[in-house]
């Protein structure tokens, strides 16, 4: 029990640290963020629109495929 207590408080300490001591990045690359300022006025809104969208699908594609293997991996394992 005090083992068990001793690894959730270090994990807890683990996580609140890793919250805490977080800086802001920049989630652009230099050109990314050049050619949105290069834009003007209604073209600049679409530029950011969809390097954001671009951005948001880039993302999610690796979790949809972990997300699926990880689904049939469990789904195949409790047959046997």
């Amino acid at each position: 029990m005090n083992r068990r207590f001793l690894i959730w408080g270090l994990g807890v300490g683990l996580v609140l640290l890793l919250l805490l001591s977080s800086e802001p990045a920049s989630a652009q690359c230099a050109m990314c963020r050049a050619s949105v300022e290069s834009g003007s006025g209604e073209d600049q809104d679409t530029i950011a629109n969809g390097l954001n969208k671009g951005i948001l699908y880039l993302m999610a594609v690796p979790y949809i495929l972990a997300g699926g293997i990880g689904f049939f991996w469990y789904k195949y394992s409790r047959k046997k």
